[in-house]
């Protein structure tokens, strides 16, 4: 029989994983074999200017934590597994998509994006999607050009009335 100690701090760590689950818009997880220490530090030092970041956790605390969650992940808990959370529902999904491209040992498995789980083909499609910052430029350009066509109409308007 397991030692009381023990399984109230494996009660914390699966606590900690419901937490990361419940207050992050998105959380992937990935595997990481055969990437090098240098490259792992570069991957986590990518997510925090993202303000987000990776944790490994042990694949049974996450397969009991998901369980209590009631969201079934358990196919994607097979072999070491990451887990990279974030406020922000796409930044840690286009990073390690990214970061998949010029690094193959990185492989994502399976997301949860506002609580609905995203498999891969999901997440490459989440992965194309601008930053929230692009998606604002692109808004503000179109009301731009909506002002400036206003401002055209208007003035055509205006010239038309003065000849008159």
């Amino acid at each position: 029989m397991a030692n009381q100690k023990i399984l109230e701090q494996k009660q914390k760590i699966v606590d900690e994983i419901k937490d990361k689950v419940n207050t992050n818009a998105s959380i992937v997880l990935f595997d990481y074999r055969g990437m090098t220490d240098e490259e792992i530090k570069e991957l986590r030092r990518a997510l925090r200017n993202a303000e987000a970041d990776y944790k490994v956790y042990k694949n049974t605390l996450m397969a009991r934590a998901f369980n209590d969650l009631a969201i079934d992940v358990n196919s994607a808990l097979e072999g070491p597994s990451a887990f990279a959370y974030s406020k922000d529902q796409i930044a840690p999904i286009r990073i390690l998509t990214d970061f998949a491209k010029d690094h193959p040992a990185l492989n994502l498995k399976i997301g949860i994006v506002d609580g609905e789980i995203a498999d891969q083909t999901k997440l490459a499609e989440y992965a194309t999607i601008p930053s929230r910052d692009g998606l604002l430029t692109m808004l503000a350009g179109g009301m731009i050009g909506l002002v400036r066509d206003l401002s055209i109409c208007l003035d055509l308007y205006s010239q038309q009335k003065e000849e008159n």
